[in-house]
């Protein structure tokens, strides 16, 4: 079966000149069939604030309101994305960048209401993988921006990790899919203090143990959750550690 990788990047990477051009060209080398999605928080915040929008976060994920919503389509699907794209066709790779609404790409609902109202975030129900295979098959490299549409007009911000294990999923029974999630660190860590402490192998059993030992914990927590079910729905290998290890085979393999 032909591999695939799907590359996550945390907005850190990719709001910063240096790193955004280092991760650019290591995604470029990627020899086999590729696809990017991206965050781009930060900014999202650091704009909000020069327009005078207060950025409220709960459990480390952000509540949207229609303010917020309207500044993270402008950073996520414009700003970030568009810099994203055209560095990739700078380097050669025939880059185009989809939020979930372009072509009905990812479809979600917004989250109910529970103990927090999240405002207008998207819960991903539907990958339009044909569409998806289509745009991969005809050489196009697929970057996706943090937001999804729920078919009735309204876009949605959803959150990138999801995004990237959802069209993982959804592409897993047509390629050899290796998802990779890159953020600042080597890959998930026995001690936070410690980035040398490197989980080289975690499997769901050892996931929880280390949740109850407050080993693993904040946003780790979502991502491994993430990890977890892209491998039970047959994606093949799921990595997590450094932007610029992409291709060294460091960081932390989920199985």
């Amino acid at each position: 079966m032909e591999k695939f990788t799907f590359v996550k990047v945390g907005g850190k990477i990719v709001e910063q000149e240096d790193s955004l051009q280092r991760l650019l060209r290591d995604f470029t080398a990627i020899p086999h069939r590729k696809a990017l999605v991206h965050g781009g928080g930060r900014l999202a915040t650091q704009l909000a604030e020069r327009l005078g929008v207060e950025s409220k976060v709960v459990d480390g994920r952000r509540i949207t309101d229609e303010e917020t919503l309207r500044i993270v389509t402008m950073v996520y699907g414009g700003l970030v994305n568009k810099n994203i794209v055209a560095g990739l066709q700078a380097l050669g790779v025939n880059a185009l960048g989809l939020t979930g609404a372009d072509m009905n790409l990812i479809r979600s609902e917004k989250r109910p209401v529970k103990e927090v109202d999240y405002g207008y975030v998207g819960d991903v129900k539907e990958v339009n993988a044909t569409l998806l295979i289509a745009l991969i098959r005809q050489g196009i490299v697929p970057v996706l921006a943090p937001l999804t549409h729920d078919k009735q007009g309204r876009l949605l911000n959803t959150n990138a990790d999801t995004i990237a294990g959802e069209a993982a999923k959804a592409l897993a029974g047509h390629f050899d899919v290796t998802l990779v999630y890159c953020f600042e660190k080597k890959g998930v860590l026995l001690d936070e203090n410690d980035d040398e402490s490197v989980i080289e192998r975690l499997d769901r059993a050892t996931f929880r143990e280390y949740v109850k030992q407050g080993i693993i914990r904040g946003g780790m927590i979502p991502k491994l959750e993430n990890a977890f079910e892209a491998i039970d729905a047959g994606v093949k290998r799921v990595i997590i550690t450094k932007a610029s290890a992409i291709h060294s085979g460091a960081g932390t393999y989920i199985y």
